[in-house]
């Protein structure tokens, strides 16, 4: 913080001028409460941890009312309505001059201001409260927030998150008492522009994660202060202390337990290693032969602190999981996969034989690390093909497997534009464009495409530290992703990937189960459709993901026609699908196509539309916006529905 950028507030309007009363200041503070906490957890220095910054965040906007009729500010709000909008505007700049404020430091000299102290209310007893973690992207900007003044804070704030343009920043920091607003504008121009991050859940302080204090050693300081007849004294002194419990285990939370097997555990010189060619004689080709890779598998004190945060991850560490993926300390000594410095990031990646725990931290220090969980259980030879190293400025690094020669990045949505050799060093990828961290609209799906010798592999990131295989083919008899004729099938349906991010997904298999005449052309000649069903399968199994998409030519891309969760549709137990849609012609006339896999003898459909057909295939006129139910039956007799 540089207090000399923070003068005192200046002087008020006149008196004569628009007034703002209470009640409207009110109005407004209630309405975009939100917003007022997200503002000001971006303005405050991140220095006292997340648990303090989102109290005291809230402790401001809440102690922002006026305590009577005051001049309206004339910064313009960018809200909708003239008494909400001076109201707003009125509220955020009261949110902003405090939030300045609080980040000053305290002087012997001088008495503190109210924001500058601890907050007396919100309070929260034996939690540590902090947002949901977002993105590498989302914690990049943080730290680099961190490095900004106050005002330049501020300045960045009010222009992403507020949009506010360069002339009413200055004006809000002018009147929030900032001295010298262009040199705050200037130094908010050193982080690159990316306020899209700013709605991230990563800044946002009322949608909040919960953890506890440390239990048996908050039991043990309440019965000392009691025994020393000094409770009320000693907890108060314990209440207002910043828990960011750094010490020689770095971020991780104080030892709660000494039981000899979880002390092993946290033993840096147990770590389970293999030799370099484990691999080549093992009984199995998974995670448990990698090798021990990176500059920093010497590192003793990394080791540490990434077993001890993995044990016991403090109130300041973004931890984040699969879906189903269980985030307590190691059973036993890990296997170590790579230590290392990757990008900025030093980084720690650790398997137990369920789980993949990735620790990172930067390079220079320990504040803001991350603690990111995979489940990988039952994980053969070609779902262990590589892990996620790193993700910075969009790309993303990859540690393969010892068994892979040989990497390219491929883009799906191209399927005749060929593979771009990736360089690998030590088993470590060049950058690739990762998918996940494109901004919309979608244009190019990258992929990581893997030879080992027995063949080639198609893996895609979907924002998890292990990437999901992508497959194509027949339940059941699907092979990888990695022919011509798969790389044409999944084309126009590389981008309906980003449906299933962030779900745990092992494995992606595209089936081309029919192709259907198009109806309705002026000279008979409209083409066929191609009917594809997705099917994403989790590590967990539960939660599998169904899509069924159509296709038409000249079409860049494919349309779902219905989704499903958790069905056994188009998977090796139900190796069928039926699906419809509603599609209209050329010559402007709605039809019902519906169709099905192979052995789908007859299709019904009934409701909004009306008609029936023999074989896997069925056309029906029908009106724009109607709804049907599809039935049908195989082969053998047995009825099946239509996907939903």
């Amino acid at each position: 913080m540089h207090p000399q950028d923070v003068a005192q507030p200046s002087a008020p309007s006149s008196p004569a001028g628009p007034v703002v009363d209470v009640e409207q200041a009110e109005a407004a503070l209630v309405e975009h409460y939100p917003r007022l906490v997200r503002l000001a957890y971006l303005v405050l220095p991140s220095g006292p941890g997340r648990g303090r910054r989102v109290l005291t965040a809230h402790s401001l906007v809440q102690r922002a009312l006026p305590r009577g009729r005051v001049p309206a500010p004339v910064i313009p709000a960018q809200q909708a309505g003239r008494d909400v909008e001076a109201g707003y505007a009125l509220v955020r700049l009261r949110v902003v001059r405090t939030a300045l404020e609080a980040g000053r430091p305290l002087w012997r000299a001088a008495w503190p201001k109210r924001s500058q102290l601890p907050p007396l209310l919100p309070q929260v007893w034996g939690l540590t409260l902090f947002p949901r973690p977002g993105g590498a992207d989302e914690l990049a900007l943080d730290q680099r927030l961190s490095t900004l003044s106050g005002p330049a804070r501020a300045a960045y704030a009010l222009r992403g998150l507020e949009r506010l343009p360069d002339g009413d920043v200055r004006a809000v920091l002018t009147a929030a008492g900032v001295t010298d607003p262009d040199a705050a504008l200037a130094e908010a121009d050193r982080i690159p522009v990316a306020h899209r991050l700013l709605d991230s859940p990563e800044f946002d302080a009322c949608s909040l994660r919960a953890r506890p204090t440390d239990l048996l050693g908050r039991r043990r300081r309440v019965r000392a202060a009691l025994v020393a007849g000094a409770a009320l004294a000693v907890c108060g002194t314990l209440l207002g202390l910043p828990g960011d419990g750094w010490g020689g285990d770095g971020p991780a939370a104080p030892p709660y337990a000494r039981n000899p097997a979880a002390q092993a555990a946290l033993d840096p010189g147990r770590l389970t290693r293999v030799s370099p060619t484990a691999w080549k004689t093992a009984a199995r080709t998974d995670f448990s032969v990698w090798p021990a890779r990176g500059d920093g598998t010497g590192d003793r004190e990394l080791l540490r602190r990434a077993l001890a945060v993995w044990a016991r991850p403090g109130g300041d560490v973004q931890v984040s999981a699969t879906p189903g993926t269980p985030t307590g300390g190691p059973p036993g000594p890990p296997h170590l996969l790579y230590a290392g410095t990757v990008d900025t990031a030093r980084v720690v990646i650790l398997y137990d034989g369920l789980r993949i725990a990735r620790y990172a931290e930067p390079k220079d220090g320990t504040r803001g690390a991350a603690l990111d969980f995979a489940r990988v259980d039952g994980a053969g030879r070609d779902a262990a093909g590589a892990v996620v190293l790193s993700r910075a400025d969009g790309n993303v690094r990859y540690l393969t497997a010892p068994w892979v020669r040989g990497a390219a990045e491929r883009d799906l949505r191209e399927p005749g534009s060929g593979a771009m050799d990736l360089t690998l060093t030590g088993g470590v990828t060049s950058p690739l464009a990762s998918p996940v961290l494109r901004p919309e609209p979608c244009t190019s799906w990258n992929v990581l495409q893997l030879t080992d010798g027995t063949g080639t592999a198609l893996l895609t990131d979907l924002g998890e530290l292990v990437p999901a295989r992508l497959t194509a083919g027949r339940p059941g008899a699907a092979r990888p992703a990695s022919g011509a004729e798969a790389l044409r099938t999944w084309a126009p349906f590389a981008c309906s990937l980003g449906a299933v991010r962030s779900a745990g997904v092992r494995s992606v298999n595209a089936w081309a189960f029919a192709e259907q005449p198009l109806p309705g052309a002026p000279d008979g000649r409209a083409g066929s459709g191609a009917w594809v069903c997705t099917r994403a399968e989790t590590w967990r199994g539960a939660g599998a993901r169904v899509l069924a998409q159509f296709h038409t030519p000249g079409g860049r891309f494919g349309a779902v026609a219905a989704t499903a969760q958790d069905v056994p549709a188009c998977g090796p137990r139900e190796p069928r699908v039926l699906a419809g849609v509603l599609w209209k012609s050329e010559a402007g006339s709605w039809y019902l196509l519906a169709a099905g896999s192979d052995d789908v003898a007859s299709v019904r459909a009934t409701g909004g539309v009306e008609g029936s057909g023999r074989g896997r295939l069925l056309t029906v006129r029908a009106e724009k916006g109607a709804r049907a139910y599809l039935e049908g039956t195989v082969d053998n007799g047995r009825p099946i529905s239509g996907l939903r």
